[in-house]
């Protein structure tokens, strides 16, 4: 109990200690430090949900935030007052264009330093971007380039966030080739070792974002399956191709959100904190947006509130919920775009309610590692999603 003169004998602390150190965060990709034991839909098919079978699936997919808007739903989470009728929801936009796997990582436990990476393979996506762009972006009329310059403007900026994967080639079509290095045996390799996890690597291609940015992000995914060999299966059906968010993600379940949140820069304890301004009528005070005294310190890390780092940290959301995945990004793009970040043209992902950081930033979605009891079959039913234009017009 600390003593507080004569308005109250104890008070309590300000700010969580399990967020120390509350510094910047390392890179503005986030690194997954854990994966969930069970995707959602072994989840479902445990629960005996009809038509829903276990099945390897990434555990992770990469999307950028667009902005926010409103619809009318039909509530359906069951014992509530408002069960079967018409709630307003806020809805957070998701720019979500297909993952390209370039490569397939192996690893092995060890006793002492944990997961080690024993081998590799890397394969070419350049196939992949063609057949995408007449699958989905050919017809799009906002749309305006082509897939040779797709591919091109995505190999010209993968080659600045990894040298070793592409290179110029002034006799390729597209300017740039992807080093491939015989990723049929190093698949092979992978296969005839006795391995205990499986994980892909994988690329965003942000020419195809909304804000067309020109570095593409790379991300390592965990499969979620039975077994590593299965795993392995499924990554060699997937390496050098593309995943789609239908295909990791399903429309209702529970998602957690891995990202950045909006920096703030250096704060004092006021609004870093929340701490009470002191008076500023005694003659004795040196400053009133301040803490009276910080109490004494021997060596350790003072749990007292001190100015500092305010935003900008690595957080995870718990359990948002993906109220749809669509294709057509007009769809839901309000008129004039999203303010500060533009049109959708191709797959999106709406989310329940508001999510960490600011508009173009990169947020990873990962099956729940803490899911809810209550576990959806579907998604709620839109009545009315909100096109209004956001421009201030």
């Amino acid at each position: 109990m600390t003593r507080m003169g004569h308005r109250k004998h104890s008070a309590p602390r300000h700010g969580s200690l399990g967020l120390r150190p509350r510094k910047r965060a390392k890179s503005i990709v986030p690194r997954v430090r854990s994966w969930p034991s069970k995707s959602w839909f072994d989840l479902l098919a445990e629960a005996g949900v009809e038509g829903v079978e276990s099945k390897p699936v990434l555990l992770g997919y990469a999307a950028y935030k667009a902005g926010m808007t409103h619809a009318l739903v039909i509530d359906d989470k069951p014992h509530r007052d408002t069960t079967g009728k018409e709630v307003f929801t806020p809805i957070t936009v998701l720019d979500a264009p297909p993952l390209l796997v370039l490569g397939v990582r192996g690893y092995k436990y060890h006793p002492v330093h944990g997961l080690l990476s024993v081998a590799e393979a890397w394969r070419s996506p350049v196939e992949s971007i063609v057949e995408l762009y007449d699958k989905i972006y050919k017809d799009n009329p906002f749309l305006t380039l082509t897939a040779e310059e797709i591919v091109r403007k995505y190999l010209h900026g993968l080659r600045k966030v990894n040298p070793g994967l592409v290179k110029p080639a002034k006799d390729e079509k597209y300017g740039y080739k992807f080093i491939e290095k015989n990723w049929e045996e190093r698949l092979n390799l992978l296969k005839n070792m006795e391995l205990d996890d499986v994980r892909v690597v994988a690329s965003t291609i942000p020419v195809l974002s909304g804000f067309r940015k020109k570095k593409p992000e790379i991300i390592e995914v965990r499969i979620g399956a039975k077994n590593a060999g299965e795993a392995l299966e499924y990554a060699s059906s997937i390496i050098g191709k593309y995943v789609l968010p239908d295909q990791v993600f399903r429309e209702g379940q529970f998602i957690d959100v891995i990202g950045v949140t909006k920096g703030k820069g250096f704060q004092g304890v006021i609004k870093r904190f929340g701490v009470k301004e002191l008076p500023r009528w005694h003659k004795h005070r040196k400053g009133s947006r301040r803490i009276g005294s910080r109490s004494p310190e021997f060596g350790t890390m003072s749990e007292t509130p001190q100015a500092g780092q305010m935003g900008y940290h690595r957080r995870t959301e718990y359990n948002k919920r993906i109220i749809r995945i669509g294709y057509n990004g007009w769809e839901i793009t309000p008129k004039g775009g999203f303010l500060g970040y533009g049109l959708i043209y191709g797959p999106y992902i709406l989310l329940h309610g508001s999510t960490i950081g600011v508009r173009k930033r990169l947020l990873i979605l990962r099956h729940p590692v803490r899911p809810p009891d209550w576990k959806p079959v579907e998604a709620p039913k839109i009545i009315y999603y909100s096109h209004i234009s956001q421009q201030g017009t």
